[in-house]
Parts: structure tokens; C-alpha cells; sequence
């Protein structure tokens, strides 16, 4: 059955989407603060940096796939890829007891971010007109953001009161209640093919949208501190002597969660880029206050800061994206930003483990590239129109 776009904006259609999105973003995020240690007593303490960048390789390597099949085969079917990766995975990280394992099984992972949020971004710009796109992208972004905010700390609790192994199982029950949801999710392309081979075939047309370049050139820019905060915090917080890592990653994720329905709808009514103006400064100045942290105090601040931007910028860049997308290849506009957002967050675990080299004393040069990028976001979004069909 194919959905149409009716009075009623949110749906339980809709609803669903976003709960699914969030079981599947508590999935694989309940392992990020654990994983770290995990990788260090397999041995492999030099390779931190790839824990999260080989993620993101793979994620953006499987975009065009995801764009491509989303936009033919249907969004459902692309939703539920990603999550059904996440279910094996999540089931083979206890049996994997070498460094080599760990990373080849990280970089597999990655296809279920993928996937899973090209489909439901699609999805919810199939059922969601433009003029409340943003609010829409932020209300999904709310959903997977708890499941950010959540995940960790579930996580942590099933980790330090019973094992690894049982977080792991738990990760993957997550996955699995994510699919039983988008069981009952209705598929929203009109013209749907059947599968065959020949899509998995792609094309240079199929990997990028040039109509969202703008877009995708910020979100490169901005994202790259993510990866890098997602690397280094867990040593930050060591750093400073706050003995709970996870306690960063809540406030990161709850100052996202707060401000991400307000931004969307906000980028709605006054535009995506003086939005994203605003949200880049932010990042900016968020970068130069945990960049020159000395206490808990301040690198908290900075983090709730950074947690404001990010939520502000992510809604609005997606809601542009799908703006600016040929109606009949949503999928491959979204697949684009995400390809420029897993980039960014990979090049920013990957150089920021580098250029930090488990020496405290590389905090500061550290951020402070990650605010000259930020810096560069925010100088180009100036160089542009208040409005592009938006």
C-alpha cells in the first residue's frame, strides 16, 4: 500500500518510523563508551582512532547503495537492511577475540548506518511537505538522538552489573525490536521494482546529488568535530577527573535533544541557512572552550554547547537536503549528505587520534582544527543566499 501525503502530518506512520529509529540508534551506540577498553584489552590500544572511523568508512561507502535501492526498491526494505546488520553484529562481538576481528566486524557494522537512516529520512520526506520538513527531520533526529542519549548509559549499566558479552545480546534485542516496529510501517514509494542484481550495480550519477552540494560542504565541515569528540572525550574526561565517561556523552546528547525539534522548526520558518549560521558559530565557540578546558566544569559547558550546535545544524542540514532533491531521487540527495557527514566523522576520529597521540598535552591543537573547519562552515554559509528553495 502506498502512502499519501494527507491533512494529517503526523502520523502513527510516522510515529513508528521515529521509534524504530530510535531502538536502532540505542542499538550500536549502547557500545561506543565500552568499546574503547574492550579494544585495549584485546591489545589493540594504538588503533582507538578506528573504532569509530572504520564505522563511518563503511557507512559512507554503502550510501550510494542505500540512495540507490531506496529510491527503487522502496524505503522500507532499505530501513530494514541496516537494522538486521546491526542484529548479527552485535550476536558475533563476543566470539571475535583478536584485533583484526574487532576491526573487520567495526568495519562491517557500518553498513547498518548505511542504510537505516537513508530509508527513514526518505520516508519521512515521502509523507512530510517542505514547509514542515524541518520540524519533521527534527522530531526523527529527537528520536535517534535519545536513543544516542540512552544507549551509552544502558549500555554502561548492563556492562558494569553483568558483562560484556550480555551488552552485546542486549544490542542486538534492540536491533530486533526496531524491525518488529517497521513491520507495521506501510512503504511510501509509488512506483516500487522488484529486486535485481543490476541495482546493486551504481553508477557515477548514483553516488552523489549535485543539486544538495551545498549542503553536503557544510555538513563535511561541521561533522568533523564530532568524530573527533567521540574519539577523545572518553580521555578528556580522564583528563579532568571525572571518572563516569558516559556523563559527557548525556549531556552532549541531552542539549542536542532539547534544541533539535526548536531548530528544525525554526530553519522552517526563518530558512536553513540563517539557522545554520547560528549553529556553526556555536560549534566554533564550543570548539574553542573544550579545546582550552582544565576542569569539568569547562569541558562540560563546551560539550553542552557543542550538543546545541550539532542538534541545531542536523535537522536543518537534512530538511535542505530534501529541499533541494529531484522529487524522484530523495533517496540519493539524502544518501549524499550522509555520505559528507560519515567523511567528515570519519576524518575526524581518524586525525584527531593522530594529532592527539594519547598525549594530553594535543588537546588544544587538536580543536582548534576542528574549530578552523567550523570556522570555514560558517564563512561560506555568510557567502550564501538566506534562502535556497527553502
Amino acid at each position: 500500500m502506498t502512502l499519501t501525503t494527507s491533512d494529517k502530518i503526523y502520523t502513527s506512520q510516522f510515529w513508528k518510523v521515529c521509534v524504530s529509529g530510535l531502538l536502532f540508534s540505542a542499538s550500536f551506540n549502547m557500545l561506543i563508551p565500552e568499546l574503547p577498553a574492550y579494544l585495549t584489552s584485546l591489545g589493540g590500544a594504538d588503533y582507538k582512532g578506528l573504532i569509530i572511523s572504520l564505522f563511518t568508512l563503511t557507512a559512507m561507502i554503502s550510501r550510494p547503495f542505500s540512495g540507490k535501492l531506496a529510491d527503487k526498491l522502496g524505503r522500507v526494505p532499505v530501513m530494514l537492511t541496516g537494522t538486521i546488520v546491526c542484529i548479527v553484529c552485535s550476536l558475533i562481538y563476543p566470539i571475535l577475540t583478536s584485533v583484526s576481528g574487532f576491526l573487520l566486524l567495526r568495519l562491517f557494522h557500518g553498513f547498518s548506518t548505511g542504510f537505516t537512516p537513508t530509508g527513514q529520512a526518505a520516508y519521512v520526506a515521502d509523507i512530510v511537505p517542505m514547509h514542515k520538513r524541518g520540524e519533521a527531520m527534527g522530531y526523527l533526529g529527537t528520536a535517534s538522538t535519545l536513543g544516542m542519549a540512552s544507549g551509552p548509559a544502558i549500555g554502561g549499566m548492563i556492562a558494569n552489573a553483568y558483562s560484556l558479552d550480555v551488552m552485546f545480546y542486549c544490542s542486538s534485542s534492540f536491533a530486533l525490536l526496531s524491525i518488529i516496529i517497521c513491520f507495521g510501517v506501510r512503504e511510501t514509494l509509488k512506483d516500487k521494482q522488484p529486486f535485481y542484481l543490476e541495482m546493486l550495480k551504481v553508477r557515477r550519477a548514483d553516488i552523489f546529488e549535485p543539486l544538495v552540494l551545498v549542503p553536503c560542504l557544510v555538513m563535511v565541515l561541521i561533522t568533523f568535530s564530532f568524530g573527533t569528540v567521540y574519539t577523545l572525550i572518553p580521555d578528556f574526561a580522564a583528563f579532568v577527573g571525572l571518572k563516569n565517561k558516559g556523563l559527557l556523552f548525556a549531556f552532549f546528547t541531552g542539549s542536542s535533544l532539547f534544541v533539535r525539534i526548536v531548530g528544525g522548526t525554526a530553519s522552517d520558518r526563518f530558512g536553513r541557512v540563517p539557522v545554520l549560521r547560528v549553529a556553526t558559530l556555536a560549534i566554533v565557540v564550543a570548539m574553542i572552550i573544550i579545546g582550552f578546558a582544565k576542569d569539568q566544569f569547562q569541558l562540560i559547558a563546551g560539550i553542552i554547547l557543542y550538543g546545541l550546535g550539532h542538534g541545531t545544524a542536523s535537522p536543518t542540514l537534512l530538511a535542505w537536503a530534501t529541499d533541494l532533491s529531484d522529487p524522484q531521487y530523495k533517496g540519493r540527495g539524502v544518501a549524499s549528505l550522509y555520505i559528507f557527514m560519515e567523511f567528515g566523522i570519519g576524518m575526524g576520529a581518524f586525525i584527531s587520534a593522530w594529532v592527539f597521540a594519547n598525549d594530553t598535552a594535543n588537546f588544544l591543537m587538536t580543536f582548534s582544527l576542528c574549530c578552523f573547519l567550523a570556522v570555514i562552515a560558517f564563512v561560506y554559509l555568510m557567502m550564501q543566499p538566506k534562502r535556497i528553495r527553502a
